[in-house]
Parts: structure tokens; C-alpha cells; sequence
């Protein structure tokens, strides 16, 4: 009996053991990066890979704050018996451990993604005690146990539909105070009993990963804030700089044009002179707006200075880039032509000059100061116009 309970004392202090090196393990590979994506791959890595936990299937949900919605932000594993069967024979092959899954990072994004990836992405479950077993994760910040039939039956159908899932545990990602997201984690294919054990590990590790969440999205912020206009939440005169210099470097090696637009509010002055800086701050957040909205999703738009501003446009032709800049023309032209208080003949309008690389320029320094003299040029025409540059501008000068 002795020899028995020595036998069960020495697996639990041998499990202990296991369960904090893996730990130490994990939270140093979070520490290597600020990246949340990265982050959110290390940890989903970690409860899937053979020297981690070895859960079949990982699946990891944000709270979206502004929205009151858990959103699906990544999922690790098959999403059937015969994908888990060819994951894990390649796995076996390959004799991977932790560090190699984590370092396959740069592989997973590059591959077309994973059924279950994609399935998770695509769910947004409200924030409300109705919502099911995830909904409840949160609001009541504790794992739940889906290991009985009787369990089961609090299940959103929906949500077991679509994971394909039927016995799980679900844990809350916790920073400090609060709750960010939730963990779920499965053994569908194996059918192996998630255990107590398994359970107690699984709330250890979320403390770490949701910690590492938080830090990571506290960074991202910062980072953002950095690059961002105070007023117009468009990037700064930084940022345009370093953007404009990336995209000229992909446009070296893809043999494509980039195209510059440099944007100047007309009769700035007397409207700010007219109705007051207030007024002036909210028709440059208008103006902002609209450069934003009618711009691809590529395009980088950014506020260059007082009312200027600068669109970088990838992979856009000379005349292109003029019939967007014309588009945004006409568009400030009608929202601003009834300004009360303001001379019909004095309404704020945009100017915009246009250069092109490699057409008009070999280098990023050349590219903006000939942008910059065709914008002069549509100044100098009468302004509320739109000029792309030749080199006939430089004769002028």
C-alpha cells in the first residue's frame, strides 16, 4: 500500500515537474516577440505540438470591446480524420518538437489556410448569457467542461456545427483585471478524456498567454499611435516616409509604377481666419475622411503637414492616379460649395499634383519634390485643380 501511494506521490512530482519546464518553456518562446499574431501561433503551437499539451485542436477567440463581441482569431489542427491522419504521420516523419512548430510560424502564413482556420475566423458570437458556453467563458471569466451528454446540451448547435467539435473545455484568457479572450480545446479524433489534470495545466497556461495578449496589444497600440495624425487618425508625416520608401523598393524588384499624390486644401486660411480653428480642425477630419474612404485598400494615405496630405498609390499609372485625384476633387468641391459664412468664391477646395516612379523620378526625395512642383502648379493655375508633372514644370522654376 505504501509502495503504491510512493508510486502516485512520485508520478504527481514528476507531472509538476513537467507541467512548470513546459511552462517556463512557452512563456520564454512568448517573450521572443511582440508580434500578437506570432503570439497567438505560440500559444495555439503549444497546446497542439506533441511536447505540449497535446490537445488534437486549439482554438483561440479576442473580445472585441468596442463591438461586445468574441471574434475567432486563429485555429490550430485538422479539421478531419483524414487530415489529422496525414498531420500526424508527416509529424511522426519529421520527429518535430516544440521549437520546430514554433519556428514553422513563417510557414503558416504562407501556406493557403487551414479549414479550421478559416472556420474560426468567421465566427463572431455576441457578448450575452444566451450566447452559449463561449459567451459564458467570458462573462463569467471560468473554463467550462463539455465532457458529459448532460453538458452538452448548453452547447450553441450552431457552434458545434461549425467546429465539427463534441467533448471540449473552453478557458478565459485573463490580463490582470480582465478578461480578452477564451481558449477552446478538443480531443475529436483520438477521443482521448480531457482529465482534471489537463484542466489545472490548461488554466496556468491562459494566465501566461492571455498576459502575453495583453502586452502585445498594449505594443501594437503604441506603435500605432506613433504612426498616426492626432487629428485625422491618418498616418503621420513619419510613416509616410517609411511607407513611401517600402513601396518604392517593391516597385525596384516587381518592375511596377507607384504613384504620388500630394493633396493642398485651398483657402485654408480664410476659413480657419472665418469661422475658427474648431471649424477648420473638423473640416480637415472631413477632408481626412474622404481621402480615406475613396482610396483602395492598398493605397496609403497620410497627413503630410498643416492641409496637406500625401496618397501613395502601388501599382498605379500616371493618368490613373490622376482620375482618382480628380474623383476626390469633385467630391470636396460639392461638400463644401454652401459653407455658410463663407465667399462661395473662397470655398475650401483641394489642389492635387501627381508624380510618377519610375516614370518621373529614380528616387523616393526625387519623386516627392516633383510631386510637390506639379502641386504648385495647380496652385499657381487657380487652384481646385488637379496637374500631373512634366518636365516642362522645371523650366518654370
Amino acid at each position: 500500500m505504501e509502495k503504491e501511494q510512493d508510486k502516485l506521490l512520485r508520478q504527481e512530482i514528476e507531472r509538476l515537474e513537467w507541467e512548470f519546464s513546459l511552462l517556463y518553456e512557452i512563456s520564454n518562446a512568448m517573450r521572443t516577440t511582440l508580434n500578437l499574431d506570432q503570439i497567438l501561433y505560440i500559444i495555439l503551437t503549444a497546446l497542439t505540438s506533441h511536447e505540449g499539451l497535446g490537445f488534437n485542436r486549439a482554438m483561440l477567440f479576442l473580445v472585441n470591446e468596442k463591438e461586445q463581441v468574441l471574434e475567432g482569431v486563429m485555429g490550430i489542427g485538422p479539421h478531419t480524420a483524414e487530415e489529422a491522419g496525414k498531420i500526424w504521420h508527416a509529424i511522426s516523419q519529421k520527429k518535430m518538437t516544440l521549437d520546430d512548430f514554433i519556428a514553422s510560424y513563417a510557414t503558416f502564413k504562407k501556406d493557403p489556410e487551414s479549414k479550421l482556420n478559416q472556420i474560426v475566423k468567421g465566427i463572431k458570437i455576441p457578448l450575452r448569457e444566451d450566447m452559449g458556453i463561449l459567451a459564458l467563458t467570458i462573462l463569467e471569466g471560468m473554463p467550462f467542461e463539455i465532457t458529459t451528454q448532460e453538458a452538452k446540451k448548453i452547447v450553441d448547435p450552431e457552434i458545434q456545427r461549425a467546429l465539427n467539435t463534441d467533448f471540449f473545455v473552453t478557458i478565459p484568457l485573463k490580463a490582470k483585471d480582465k478578461v480578452v479572450g477564451a481558449i477552446l480545446v478538443d480531443n475529436i479524433f483520438n477521443k482521448k478524456p480531457i482529465t482534471k489534470a489537463d484542466v489545472r495545466m490548461l488554466a496556468m497556461f491562459a494566465s501566461h498567454a492571455g498576459l502575453a495578449i495583453e502586452n502585445s496589444r498594449l505594443y501594437e497600440e503604441t506603435v500605432y499611435l506613433s504612426n498616426t495624425d492626432w487629428l485625422t487618425k491618418l498616418w503621420n508625416y513619419g510613416k509616410f516616409h517609411q511607407s513611401l520608401s517600402y513601396e518604392l523598393e517593391k516597385s525596384k524588384i516587381g518592375d511596377t509604377s507607384v504613384s504620388l499624390v500630394m493633396v493642398d486644401v485651398d483657402n485654408f486660411k480664410n476659413y480657419n481666419d472665418t469661422l475658427g480653428h474648431m471649424k477648420g480642425d473638423e473640416a480637415l477630419k472631413a477632408i481626412a475622411g474622404v481621402l480615406q474612404s475613396k482610396s483602395r485598400k492598398g493605397d496609403i494615405v497620410a497627413r503630410y503637414g498643416g492641409e496637406e496630405f500625401a496618397i501613395v498609390m502601388p501599382n498605379t499609372s500616371k493618368e490613373n492616379a490622376r482620375l482618382f485625384a480628380e474623383r476626390l476633387r469633385n467630391e470636396i468641391e460639392k461638400m463644401f460649395s454652401n459653407e455658410p459664412g463663407i465667399d462661395p468664391a473662397k470655398a475650401l477646395t483641394i489642389s492635387c499634383g501627381i508624380a510618377t516612379y519610375p516614370e518621373d523620378a529614380n528616387k523616393k526625395s526625387e519623386l516627392i519634390s516633383r510631386a510637390d512642383l506639379a502641386l504648385y502648379e495647380a496652385k499657381h493655375a487657380g487652384k481646385n485643380r488637379t496637374c500631373v508633372y512634366s518636365k516642362a514644370m522645371e523650366e518654370k522654376k
